[in-house]
Formats: C-alpha cells, structure tokens, sequence
C-alpha cells in the first residue's frame, strides 16, 4: 500500500462506519432530532455509504469515481459543519465534520491533479 492509498482508505472506512451508524445506533437517531433534522438521518447514512463505495470503486474502476465521491463526501461535511454551527455546537463537536470536509476536500484537489 502506497502513502495515495492511505486516505482513501481512511475515508472509506470511517464513511462505512458513520453511514451504517445512521442506521443501527440510537444515539445517531438521537442526534438527528438533536440537529432538527430526524427525518434526513436515513438519507445522510446513504449518501455517506455512497461515498464510501464510491471511494472504494475508484480505487480499483477508475479516479473520476474518486473524483466524484471525494466531492460529494466534501459537500456533506460542509453542511454538517453549517448544521453544527446553526445549533451552537462548540468548537469540539465542530471539529470532525470540519476535519472530515477538509480530508474530503483535499482527496478531490489530489484526484484532480491526476486527471
């Protein structure tokens, strides 16, 4: 495994975790009613675990899948730090979303560069 493998890798694996989390674990129903937002958590659980495939496609099929999934993953986090935000959620509870919108994001320049 190569240093460009690496966070695809940890992105398809948290974005598993999450995405699944969405629809096994009370406590992601409970932060769903918490953000306001109780009927999107199914759908935010699905685009995650759509990202996370996506990723894991364009690893072996082809990087415009990368392209793809590492953008849309990008925009998911950045409305969940806008969700976050408009909740006062302190700058901790911020952080992951925001780290995750940053490695996201950061996949998608990388893949970019090489198409």
């Amino acid at each position: 495994m190569n240093n460009s493998q690496i966070l695809p890798l940890f992105l398809i694996l948290s974005f598993l975790f999450f995405g699944v989390s969405c629809f096994l674990l009370p406590r992601m129903k409970f932060e769903f009613d918490r953000y306001g937002l109780p009927t999107k958590r199914k759908l935010v659980g699905a685009l995650q675990l759509c990202g996370s495939f996506g990723l894991l496609l364009g690893l072996f099929v082809s990087p415009f899948l990368t392209l793809i999934a590492s953008a849309g993953l990008c925009i998911l986090m950045c409305l969940g730090v806008a969700v976050r935000l408009k909740i006062n959620d302190p700058l901790l509870a911020i952080l992951p979303a925001f780290t995750y919108a940053i490695l996201s994001g950061y996949l998608f320049i990388k893949t970019l560069e090489i198409l």
